[in-house]
């Protein structure tokens, strides 16, 4: 039998050799090392490891225990495949033929002297390696974001109203963008939508408020927090969400936001150029009424005045139209007049020349139907989707006004001397009660 202290040195032994991670085997018919298949990070030098997520422990282990630093390890597209890469290297070479060397206190006594060794793309070696594991990188985020982009069996629940979407990433995208101001881009700019959608949730499920970070007490301080501060948005300095974005896979070294101020930069130089001969670009505008083709929308809106006597910014101006009700209304004659049907007498007639012919002399070409007729959610698709005269359309109070002179309105101030008597002579008092009066059997 064995002795209790053979047991008691057996025991240790086992201890030292647990094992904290799960294994895996190798799913790969030609087999795959377990380094090579584990989803964790080696350390360079050692049999030291660290989760992907936690790599940053694994750079201060490399730092403190053999002296090496890594420059701009956040610009590496695959930190892993990189770390085994020159864990590989370092037993082939010694590390002074790939790193510079860093002495530390070169004044001190050598035995209280470091040399620190930095490894960086300054290597050609380093750089091509970086640069082929961002092309890589890049190759597998387009593929994952085509596939994405066109994948009909998402299904995701609003973070907001707890409603489920099922179909396109889209519509959930669009939905919490739409009818609850939550905009974290476009679709076609964001990458692995599902994990992001997760993470988020999860960062709201402990109460964290996803701009400012703070947590809350409760679900409801949270939620007022994020709309009375307009908190409905995430910190684009996180560079927790920089995976998910395609913007940060285009160019090798760049973070988002150095290419993104290299773009504002060349808008400001092209800012600085003169656009004193600028001239407004051909559109190519069709007419709503006959083929009558414009090169620019002011010579398109004088044809359909002079040639039917249909004004559209006249229309657009008694009428209030914002850009969204003109896009409406557009897209609701065009397709009145494709059908060959009069928008206001709803007459149907053979052919487009015998509707307009009967429109222009009837002037049922300038009285616009009820507005519950157009204003609907079915014209906000174009009718035809060339339609041009589309992207022309546009808020600007110049052209709300034009053709028409507003003259001012002189205000005339109420004497307010006796104000017991204004209160009882207003029509504020009159209209109310009248509307009592209505409202007694």
């Amino acid at each position: 039998m064995a002795t209790s202290q053979g047991l008691e040195e057996a025991w240790r032994n086992d201890q030292r050799d647990c094992i904290l991670e799960p294994l895996s085997l190798p799913e790969c018919p030609g087999g795959i090392s377990t380094v090579e298949g584990s989803p964790s990070v080696p350390c360079l030098f050692c049999e030291e490891y660290s989760p992907v997520s936690e790599q940053n422990q694994l750079l201060k282990h490399m730092i403190i225990e053999h002296k090496l630093v890594i420059a701009d390890v956040k610009l590496i597209a695959d930190f892993r495949r990189y770390a085994l890469y020159w864990k590989k290297r370092f037993t082939e070479q010694p590390i002074t033929d790939f790193c510079c060397v860093i002495r530390t206190n070169s004044e001190a006594l050598p035995e209280d002297q470091d040399n620190y060794f930095l490894l960086c793309d300054a290597l050609p070696e380093d750089r091509t390696l970086r640069e082929n594991l961002q092309q890589q990188k890049l190759r597998e985020v387009l593929e994952q974001q085509h596939q994405e982009r066109y994948d009909a069996d998402f299904c995701g629940i609003c973070m907001f109203c707890d409603k489920e979407f099922t179909g396109n990433r889209s519509v959930l995208l669009n939905h919490m963008a739409n009818e609850h101001a939550f905009n974290v881009g476009l679709p076609d700019n964001i990458v692995n939508c599902k994990e992001f959608l997760d993470l988020l949730q999860k960062k709201l499920d402990s109460l964290q408020c996803l701009y400012c970070e703070k947590i809350f007490r409760d679900k409801n301080t949270l939620k007022d927090h994020m709309r009375k501060k307009q908190h409905r948005r995430i910190n684009a300095k996180n560079r927790e969400y920089d995976r998910f974005y395609i913007i940060n896979y285009l160019e090798f070294g760049k973070s988002w936001e150095e290419v993104q101020s290299e773009d504002d930069r060349e808008l400001l130089h092209s800012q600085e150029e003169d656009w004193s001969d600028w001239e407004e670009h051909p559109v190519c505008a069709v007419c709503l009424f006959c083929e009558k083709q414009a090169e620019t929308t002011k010579k398109l809106y004088i044809h359909m005045e002079e040639a039917h006597g249909f004004g559209l910014l006249k229309i657009k101006s008694e009428y209030g139209l914002n850009f969204y009700q003109q896009v409406k209304l557009v897209n609701f004659i065009r397709r009145k007049v494709h059908q060959c049907l009069c928008y206001n007498c709803l007459e149907k007639f053979q052919s487009k020349k015998e509707l307009v012919r009967h429109m222009e002399e009837t002037k049922h070409i300038t009285l616009l139907p009820a507005r519950s007729m157009w204003d609907q959610p079915q014209y906000y698709f174009p009718t035809y989707e060339n339609d041009t005269l589309l992207c022309t359309l546009s808020d600007s109070e110049d052209e709300l006004t034009a053709g028409k002179q507003n003259e001012d309105v002189p205000v005339i101030s109420e004497d307010v001397s006796n104000i017991e008597a204004l209160k009882q002579g207003s029509v504020l008092n009159q209209l109310l009660r009248e509307e009592i009066n209505d409202e007694e059997p």
